[in-house]
């Protein structure tokens, strides 16, 4: 090693040290090269940062700079910088002062990433708003004054001469010529939420996304050519406004957020295709989502759900990034020293669909690794021996490796692991010995081709790769100075000790030449805390004599657990023999690669399938496999999945391909289903006199063979041939004022099914309800409320019988776990518990009718309602309900009643222990009344109530009879506190759909 000492900066005053990183090929989390430089290290003397330009699109460069900067701390500020260059890899610099202005400060040096012979330097903003460019490596400089301060520049992935600039009051602008001038593009934008649109097609080079504040505060996502972005030339791809600092732009793909009713919701472009909201498995319910890739046309996303507060859920999508499956859950996350979230993933250089994750389990951390992106996940296997060649008893499943996956934000000090592109057989971590690792024995290991898995050093080292891999260089991390180094030129199997530098170092970083395909390095740091800066140059060009040749390389193959095929392929790269010694050069990449047959690991679940403990692919519990997409007509044909889709990027072939791969189908007719009519801006108000445009939409039915009937309830109507007629609304103008009733059919050859709309004309204040039912059966109730200057409606259907019992269910209390506790989940399980009754006991299922009640601990009202035989007569018999209550609850004290939540998680259905009840004889009268009330609070929420007169009929069970000349106990059962609506302005009061997907719920309760 060669010791160059830098100058000191000529001042007594200890400053802070700060190296950034300036040599980047571009930056995760945004669109082009970020210029941002990155944190480095504290030292001693001043700021200094380093640049290494040299050389274009990978010629190896000889060109350092370096920029020095003195902080005051009595001052405040930096008072000098000095710029210092060296043409011989850090052997001997210069002093460029005089270039750059003698009393020019300067704050920040960036390289352009596309073109490394062209260097920024900007002023300190607390003296002047200037930049100096230079073309020639940074030998000579031009000086630009600016009319704005620059906060952060973002260089164009491939046209080295665009750059765009973020001004600290906001405001983004563009330049063409690198800087020489700039063009205002647009005001009041996000910080860091601006970006470069860069297609794999390569389309649209010059178009700029960027998230910007309306005046009104509102943030929208806007488009616009970087030399143009008047407000005639903008566009705005998502329609309406989004979450503010939510734009994310990244390859293919554009994401954004827009919360509603208190939940967030995610949407995808792909290929600027309009967006399309992000289908997560129905009660992930996220509260927050983070990209972690999107590589290979896939979306890799982490999501934590609602009940989660540490970890998150790995998904990973489809080609549009639309549907995604659970790929691991409960991966460990902490927060960053910016609040920024941490997410315990890693993703493996240089060899595609390897991860790792730590993954929280009972309050343990374990470290799992995936050959094949998410599909298959396992343990590591820990080392066999330890240093010293004492054997390690650790077997799986009980016993694994875990390591730390901690990446540094520092380029010039390594994280917990490290992996290279160039170096694909190589990864290097710190990880805790299995049997101590209460005791956080904390340790550097390998995983290569040559030990397979092997601790390396007792404490943890930075470790370096040099010459694709050929060369690993380890530095002790410490506080204390050192004056060693490790070298190994065998992947880690062995390592010897050389000497850098003849006093002992603080080490504060170390500066690797690009490409890694040299063997220089520099080292920083200083001698104490008081010494000025000390560069270390160390050449290791002399270890070598000559450079590889074919004879000196081998084969090496990637498994996973003994199989060849991973990602549905076979790849072979050529490795340096681990006795040669020599120096290997430029990458040459995998050697072959040669395509699998097909099998089932090949495929993962497609969305709404869970994979069981057989390896199927089976429908989650809320997933109806039959459901087909909207817009399928008779005539037409669909994709019908079998449950699987093949893991994107796989390249297998043959196989059992065409077996898992989904088939197209013939669309077959079905008759119209969920049926909607709601107002285009969602209010159930209107003017006199003024157009009102009503939309319908059906969540399912043969949509081009459907007639559409709507009756404004003013004595007019209208039809229309097919629902497409009215894609762009159905528009009315009502002559009068009142509350009418809207009602709209849709029906096929198959079927029919109504909706109805309450639209107030004026503003009537409605305080209750009073009905009775005349009829049994099925009814559908619908109820407005008006709360100020906003409508809410809810619709719901109520069985109504003159007789029948009802039992309470309990379930399992691991059920809690998974209950939001939300409308939509409560249908569900209800739907799942009377598919499971059914199954157990065999009895119809149009004797059980199950409502899963809101609250915690989970229950539910099980009701047993008359039998009707096929002549259409009621047996209304107390023998007929009894039997069938007899029954259902003898296979439920037997635990014969179950399902199947996920994957792994059995909840079984009780009987609830209910206090002894008086046998009573009810006489059969006329029809009997259940009522229902409303009130409404005013605009800060809406209390459904409903109430039942009933008496005891035998323990556990309950016979029902609304009777009218009877003064029975009354029973109120409110809807609980969550299925309000939260005290909120009316402004942000959700829209009546959203209250009805989401808080209201009106439901009989029996004690």
């Amino acid at each position: 090693g060669e010791h160059v000492p830098t100058p000191a900066l000529a001042s007594a005053l200890a400053g802070a040290s700060h190296l950034g990183s300036l040599c980047k090929e571009g930056s995760s989390g945004r669109e082009g090269s970020s210029s941002l430089p990155a944190l480095g290290f504290w030292g001693a003397e001043g700021m200094a940062m380093a640049g290494c330009p040299g050389g274009h699109r990978g010629i190896v460069a000889a060109v350092i700079l370096i920029l020095t900067k003195l902080y005051d701390y009595n001052l405040g500020s930096i008072t000098e910088s000095s710029l210092w260059r060296s043409t011989d890899y850090g052997t001997t610099y210069e002093k460029l002062n005089d270039k750059v202005g003698l009393k020019t400060i300067l704050s920040y040096l960036y390289v352009c990433p596309t073109n490394k012979r062209k260097i920024m330097l900007l002023t300190d903003p607390e003296v002047e708003s200037s930049l100096l460019i230079s073309s020639d490596e940074g030998a000579t400089y031009q000086k630009y004054r600016l009319n704005f301060y620059i906060h952060s520049l973002l260089f164009h992935p491939k046209q080295e001469d665009w750059i765009l600039a973020y001004s600290q009051d906001q405001k983004l602008f563009s330049s063409v010529e690198f800087g020489r001038r700039w063009l205002l593009l647009h005001e009041g934008v996000t910080p860091n939420r601006f970006y470069w649109s860069m297609m794999g097609n390569g389309r649209e080079p010059d178009l700029v996304h960027l998230e910007a504040r309306t005046v009104d505060g509102h943030a929208q996502y806007i488009t616009c050519k970087m030399q143009n972005c008047s407000e005639a030339t903008r566009s705005k791809p998502f329609p309406g406004y989004i979450d503010h600092n939510s734009l994310i732009v990244q390859g293919d793909y554009v994401f954004v957020q827009l919360t509603s009713g208190g939940r967030p919701h995610y949407y995808v472009s792909y290929r600027r295709s309009p967006f399309a909201q992000m289908k997560l498995p129905k009660y992930s319910l996220p509260k927050d989502m983070h990209v972690i890739s999107t590589d290979e046309n896939q979306v890799f996303a982490a999501v934590q759900e609602w009940n989660q507060n540490d970890t998150y859920n790995l998904y990973i999508s489809d080609t549009r990034g639309v549907y995604f499956t659970l790929a691991l859950e409960n991966v460990k996350s902490s927060q960053g020293l910016e609040g920024n979230v941490m997410i315990d993933l890693y993703e493996v250089a240089g060899i595609k669909g390897m991860f790792l994750a730590n993954k929280k389990i009972d309050n343990q951390v374990k470290t799992f690794i995936t050959y094949n992106k998410g599909r298959d996940w396992s343990l590591l296997q820990a080392p066999h021996t330890d240093l010293r060649g004492n054997p390690i008893h650790c077997l799986l499943p009980y016993c694994s490796l875990h390591l730390h996956l901690k990446v540094s934000d520092n380029p010039y000090t390594s994280g917990n692991i490290a992996s290279r592109d160039t170096a694909p057989s190589i990864i290097v971590a710190s990880g805790m010995k299995p049997f101590k690792i209460a005791l956080f024995d904390v340790q550097t290991w390998t995983n290569s081709g040559v030990c397979g898995g092997c601790w390396i050093f007792e404490e943890e080292h930075s470790v370096l790769y040099l010459d694709q891999g050929g060369v690993l260089v380890a530095m002790k991390h410490t506080s204390l100075p050192i004056r060693h180094l490790w070298l190994s030129f065998d992947e880690g199997r062995s390592w010897s000790k050389y000497s850098f530098t003849s006093l002992p170092l603080f080490v504060d970083g170390v500066l690797g030449e690009p490409g890694e395909e040299t063997l220089i390095m520099t080292v920083f740091g200083h001698f104490s805390h008081r010494s000025e800066w000390q560069l270390v140059k160390v050449d290791y060009k002399s270890i070598f004599d000559r450079r590889c040749e074919e004879e000196d390389y081998r084969p090496w193959q990637l498994h996973s657990q003994g199989e060849a095929c991973i990602m549905g392929a076979k790849r072979i790269y050529r490795k340096r023999k681990s006795e040669k010694k020599c120096m290997q050069g430029k990458y040459a990449g995998a050697m072959t690669s040669e395509p699998c047959v097909c099998t089932e690991a090949d495929f993962d679940c497609d969305y709404g399938y869970e994979r069981h403990s057989n390896g199927q692919c089976l429908p989650a519990f809320w997933y109806n496999p039959s459901s087909l997409s909207k817009d399928c007509s008779l005539g037409q044909s669909y994709l019908n999945s079998t449950g699987y889709r093949k893991v994107v990027s796989n390249n297998c072939t043959d196989g059992v391909r065409e077996r898992y791969t989904a088939k197209p189908q013939q669309c077959p007719g079905k008759p119209p289903q969920g049926l909607r009519i709601l107002t285009a801006d969602g209010r159930l108000t209107a003017q006199q006199g003024l157009n009102v445009t009503f939309l319908v939409q059906l969540e399912e039915g043969d949509l081009q063979r459907s007639l559409i009937q709507v009756d404004f309830g003013d004595g007019i109507a209208v039809s229309y041939a097919n629902l497409s007629s009215t894609e762009d609304g159905i528009k009315h103008i009502y002559q009068n004022v009142g509350i009418f009733r809207v009602t709209v059919l849709v029906e096929n050859s198959l079927g029919s099914d109504s909706a109805v709309l309450y639209l107030h004309v004026t503003w009537p204040l409605l305080r209750s309800i009073t009905f009775t039912f005349s009829v049994e059966g099925m009814n559908t109730i619908t109820v407005q409320v008006s709360a100020g200057n906003t409508i809410l409606q809810d619709t719901k259907t109520i069985a109504v019988y003159e007789k029948f019992q009802s039992l309470r269910l309990s379930f399992s209390p691991n059920l809690d776990d998974y209950n939001p506790d939300i409308p939509e989940w409560r249908r569900d399980i209800s739907r799942v518990v009377k598919r499971a009754l059914v199954e157990a006991t065999g009895i119809s299922s149009k004797h059980v009718l199950v409502a899963v009640l809101p609250g915690l601990p989970t229950s539910a009202e099980l009701f047993i309602l008359p039998y009707q035989d096929a002549t259409g007569e009621k047996k209304r018999t107390a023998a007929n309900l009894e039997q069938i209550s007899e029954t259902l609850i003898q296979k439920l004290n037997q635990n014969l009643v179950h399902f199947e939540l996920k994957p792994g998680v059995r909840i079984l259905v009780h009987a609830a222990h209910l206090t002894a009840a008086p046998l009573v004889d009810l006489t059969p009268s006329h029809s009997g009344s259940a009522m229902l009330m409303l009130l409404s609070v005013v605009f800060v929420g809406l209390a459904v109530f409903v109430i039942y007169k009933f008496k005891r009929k035998i323990p556990g069970l309950n016979i029902y009879a609304q009777m009218q000349n009877e003064k029975d106990q009354e029973m109120v059962s409110p809807v609980s506190q969550r299925e309000s609506i939260p005290n909120v302005p009316q402004s942000e009061l959700m829209s009546p759909e959203q209250l009805v997907d989401e808080k209201l719920e009106v439901h009989p309760i029996g004690k």
